[in-house]
């Protein structure tokens, strides 16, 4: 059984049937959905339906994200499921992936790096507040398809204790590689937050997205 599937999902922002767009938010490690919807307040867009899940523990895989794969599995696997559960959920309310927003912190930016990158197409955006994919130096992200255009939004404080500034940079590289327009903000000696500036920035971004959507 997926422990994740089974915990509480908080739906926010306008209802569905009124909204160009839907996000997806992805809490960091012992963090919890209320901190992402203080973050969909702050973005403050009108047109977006949001679907906030929680992790099993309040915790989406056990390790660091740079360890071996096998030290996160299973709860890893079951994490990507959730979020594909959620897309899909989305795709059967009437939302294609184009219409779409992938936005995570920390462990939960991480997690939704991951799942685009394994499963590439055009989403409305993607956006990643302290982030990076996932598995040890040395990994290949080789799953196949393309972002088409997609706009991403990296952000990151350097240094920071969870999420080496290198693996961000890489992230940016891989999803380049693989069609997407990305923007990426290393801000110097920023706490592990989410920054006004990082809110600016992404609400500029899904708002582009909302209005092409």
């Amino acid at each position: 059984m997926n422990p994740h599937l089974v915990q509480p999902l908080i739906r926010h922002g306008c209802a569905p049937a009124d909204a160009r767009l839907a996000a997806i938010l992805v809490h960091g490690r012992g963090r919890d959905v209320h901190e992402m919807i203080g973050i969909a307040d702050r973005l403050g867009l009108d047109d977006v339906t949001y679907l906030a899940p929680t992790a099993a523990g309040n915790s989406w895989y056990p390790s660091r994200f740079m360890e071996p794969l096998t030290q996160n599995q299973p709860m890893l696997d079951h994490a990507l499921e959730r979020v594909h559960t959620l897309v899909h959920g989305l795709a059967a309310d009437g939302f294609d992936p184009a219409r779409i927003v992938l936005l995570g912190f920390s462990q939960g930016a991480c997690l939704v790096t991951e799942y685009a990158v394994r499963n590439a197409q055009r989403y409305g955006a993607i956006v990643a507040f302290t982030g990076g994919l996932i598995g040890p130096p040395g990994s290949t992200w080789n799953y196949g398809g393309g972002f088409a255009g997609t706009p991403v939004l990296l952000g990151t404080g350097d240094p920071d204790d969870w999420v080496p500034a290198p693996r961000v940079i890489e992230t940016a590289g891989v999803l380049s590689q693989r069609g997407a327009r990305v923007s990426l903000e290393i801000y110097p000696g920023m706490d592990h937050v989410v920054s006004d500036e990082e809110i600016a920035r992404a609400r500029d971004l899904i708002e582009r997205a909302v209005t092409t959507g």
